[in-house]
């Protein structure tokens, strides 16, 4: 009677079937402890239907002996973490890589399927097995052509796959921006499918990763140190590789129940699982997998790993710490960041704009911004504005503002019942952020990387009067360096700053206009989509250079 062992998280098997003859051989002569290894660091994992409790692993790592005939094969155990293996000697990770193959090559009778249950089909396709084991393949239908993954025998459309978390509205806005320039582009030849791969494709606790991040960046401190602590690489790919067992498996289902032709990751967190899946199945050779980087400058090294396709970075500066954190130049592309379609497109005069937003058509306007949450003091420096743009000497207006509220309710039923000496126009949430950038002079925002890349588009001066500690600090240096705008936190000297650019210092507002023009890259979202249609349709020319053999653990 044959039985089925399952390795958690072993590179190229995950579960494998052998008889209990080979089992037990293979057992009895493996998990010998070795006399040097701590005992601490002890394997499990083994699960196997027919036999019992793997013997010997309780009192240490299993060791191979160093005398060994081809029938006394060592079956390793799942590692808990892959942290475990990693931390083990070079020598041992390579000794099991090769004795585990060797194991899977001579008495297999299943495909082992790596991480989760998730095979390679003949055409380089991914595919569900069939009990969440394996997939039975005869040996005649493994070179069979016509085999393809269930459901796709007829699909007719290239599919694209974005992987993003609402961690932010960032990392969604710049995987809507990419989903509607590929329906610009090229039309029914692309499903485009966005799903946020942590909370959709993994068990709890994981799926509550955008809640985590709402609390942490609520907490200034507490998510500085997260960011910081867990920068170095040894910590976050410890982390990942620790995680990667409970959440593979479902990550590799998700994967699987799109079908992609070209995976594309604009979070950080969607490279190092995703990345091991596909790895595990020899499927980095088949599948472009490509991250777009939503950050200016100061990104966190989780966005970078060696093994994607491409990597799309919006500034010189990011694609120089990609270099650093070992990508080779030929994997960049600086194209910029991916901004809705909309804003690479010609827009009307603004005194145009201006009536038809109900504006009035004279005066300089500025626009505040508290993003889509209305979040920052956006209330007191509307009220500062209010008094610092009108002239009390001659009773009139210096100026107009602009308030977006986003979804907070209760900040534009606040500033709607102030009594007002200049034009005000408040509004909750917006889809026609573009329209409203285009009629105004400037722009007071926070230093999201999205906001600022508009407004560069429009040619808007920023005063930037917040950031997120860790991500968003360098998009402040960014602008100020570049002469495209300000920093300033304070409500009164905010308006103060506005009074000026809009009276005696308006040459430094049209400098600073003309700054963000040259700095504006509104046909980017255009370039990335292009270069991911040229991945789809000669993926051998991009693959092809990637040394994808299994090599141990990953």
């Amino acid at each position: 009677m044959d039985c089925s062992v399952e390795l958690a998280g072993l590179g190229e098997s995950s579960v494998v079937r052998f008889s209990p003859k080979v089992v037990n051989a293979s057992l009895s002569s493996s998990f010998s402890a070795a006399g040097n290894v701590s005992s601490r660091r002890c394997w499990d994992g083994i699960r196997a239907n027919g036999v019992r409790d793997t013997q010997g692993v309780q009192g240490g790592v299993p060791a191979l002996r160093q005398k060994r005939s081809r029938q006394e094969i060592g079956v390793f155990a799942a590692a808990k973490t892959v942290g475990d293996l990693q931390s083990t000697s070079k020598g041992l990770q390579n000794s099991f890589a090769r004795h585990f193959n060797d194991l899977i090559r001579r008495h297999c009778e299943r495909v082992p399927l790596g991480w989760a249950s998730i095979s390679q089909q003949p055409n380089g396709k991914l595919s569900e097995g069939d009990d969440g084991k394996g997939i039975e393949l005869k040996g005649e239908e493994v070179g069979n052509e016509e085999a393809q993954p269930s459901g796709q025998s007829e699909r007719k459309h290239k599919t694209v796959l974005i992987l993003m978390s609402d961690t932010g509205g960032g990392h969604r806005a710049s995987a809507e921006a990419i989903k509607s320039t590929f329906e610009l582009e090229y039309g029914d030849e692309y499903k485009v499918f966005v799903i946020d791969l942590w909370k959709e494709h993994t068990p709890w606790p994981f799926n509550q990763v955008p809640r985590t991040y709402s609390f942490l960046v609520k907490h200034e401190n507490l998510w500085r140190f997260t960011f910081h602590s867990t920068a170095p690489k040894l910590v976050h790919q410890s982390q990942m590789a620790a995680t990667a067992p409970f959440v593979a498996r479902e990550v590799a289902k998700g994967l699987a129940k799109y079908q992609p032709d070209v995976i594309v990751s604009v979070h950080p967190l969607m490279q190092h699982i995703p990345l091991r899946v596909l790895r595990a199945r020899g499927l980095l050779d088949k599948i472009p997998f490509t991250t777009v980087i939503t950050d200016l400058s100061t990104c966190h090294p989780t966005w970078f790993h060696k093994l994607v396709t491409a990597c799309f970075c919006p500034t010189k500066e990011v694609a120089d710490r990609a270099l650093k954190a070992g990508l080779r130049q030929s994997q960049l592309r600086v194209h910029g960041l991916p901004i809705r379609p909309s804003f690479a497109t010609f827009t009307r005069p603004k005194d145009e704009l201006r009536k038809e937003l109900d504006m009035d058509e004279s005066l300089p306007a500025v626009l505040l911004v508290g993003g889509g949450e209305g979040m920052g003091p956006v209330e007191q420096t509307a009220r500062a504005l209010g008094q610092s743009l009108y002239d009390a000497n001659t009773g009139k207006a210096v100026g107009q503002l602009v308030v977006v509220c986003g979804r907070n309710k209760r900040l534009v039923k606040k500033l709607e019942a102030m009594n007002w000496n200049i034009p005000v126009k408040i509004n909750g949430f917006v889809t026609n952020m573009s329209e409203w950038m285009a009629a105004s002079d400037c722009i007071i925002t926070k230093a999201g990387p999205g906001t600022i890349a508009e407004a560069m588009i429009r040619g808007l001066p920023m005063l930037l009067f917040d950031f997120i500690a860790g991500q968003e600090v360098g998009n402040v240096s960014f602008v100020v360096e570049n002469g495209a705008g300000t920093f300033c936190e304070e409500p009164k000297e905010i308006s103060r700053i506005i009074a000026d650019w809009f009276g005696f210092k308006a040459d430094q507002l049209s400098k600073m206009a003309e700054q963000c023009k040259k700095l504006a890259q509104p046909d980017a979202v255009f370039k990335i989509v292009h270069d991911l249609d040229d991945m789809v349709n000669n993926k051998h020319r991009y693959l092809e250079h990637l040394n994808v053999r299994y090599r141990g653990l990953i």
